[in-house]
């Protein structure tokens, strides 16, 4: 029994050793303890196989794996760096963060403060900006930074601008205009996004007809997309199917 005790053990054993030489956080001793084999896979699989292959793909598995164990970690190595250096960049990096755990109140105070002084027409800082207002429903500050945005000529005139657009002005009631604006977007944004928010515009309107069109054109193109992104694309699909009451 004590010899088969020993076997199992061996790979935390050997995964603890991995922490303590390279320098990995210390929370990772813990985990090889509770969690035994179960433990030291997860952590081969985090850490030890990305460092080994090096390959985009393997870093990739690692940072999903490790995101999945601390999904705070990006936001607070964020907020370190901005502490250390308070530069436009770190704050642009804080509101990415937040951005990404859905604390879009957080991303847009970051953005606010970006968007001030000197940087007041950085085209990325008032899409980022933008985009946080459409998330809080705050449609008509969103629109103003579209169109501060707009007023810089080529940066403002691309398709994803005009879904943001179009976004903005459908919350404001203006549905004239998000047509126009969902119409050029719908199939010049790369992925399902534009098209699937038409849809959901248009059947909220009674225009069933062609909400139905729009939606085929969906299922159509989900189809070509590689399996390892179909699962993103069919959140918009059921977006746009939900919309047309299809659950």
């Amino acid at each position: 029994m004590p010899i088969a005790l020993l076997i199992t053990w061996i790979p935390s054993i050997i995964c603890a050793l991995h922490v303590v030489r390279t320098g990995q956080q210390m929370y990772w001793l813990w985990i090889l303890v509770i969690g035994g084999p179960l433990g030291a896979a997860f952590y081969f699989f985090a850490v030890m196989l990305p460092d080994m292959m090096g390959g985009r793909t393997a870093r990739n598995v690692g940072k999903a794996a490790r995101q999945a164990l601390d999904p705070e970690r990006d936001f607070r190595n964020a907020m370190r760096a901005l502490e250390d250096t308070p530069t436009v960049g770190n704050r642009m990096k804080v509101a990415q963060a937040a951005e990404a755990l859905g604390r879009w109140s957080d991303a847009e105070a970051q953005w606010a403060l970006c968007v001030e002084g000197h940087w007041a027409e950085d085209p990325t800082i008032l899409m980022g900006h933008a985009n946080a207002l459409l998330e809080l429903g705050r449609y008509a500050g969103a629109v103003q930074r579209l169109e501060q945005l707009k007023a810089l000529g080529r940066e403002g005139s691309t398709p994803v601008v005009a879904l943001a657009f179009a976004r903005a002005y459908e919350g404001l009631g203006r549905n004239e205009e998000a047509d126009d604006a969902y119409r050029f977007a719908a199939d010049r944004v790369p992925g399902l996004e534009s098209g699937a928010r038409y849809v959901a515009f248009m059947a909220k309107l009674g225009r069933r007809e062609d909400a139905e069109i729009g939606m085929a054109e969906i299922e159509r193109r989900l189809q070509k997309i590689a399996p390892p992104l179909r699962p993103e694309a069919r959140v918009w699909r059921d977006l746009a199917a939900k919309a047309l009451g299809r659950g």
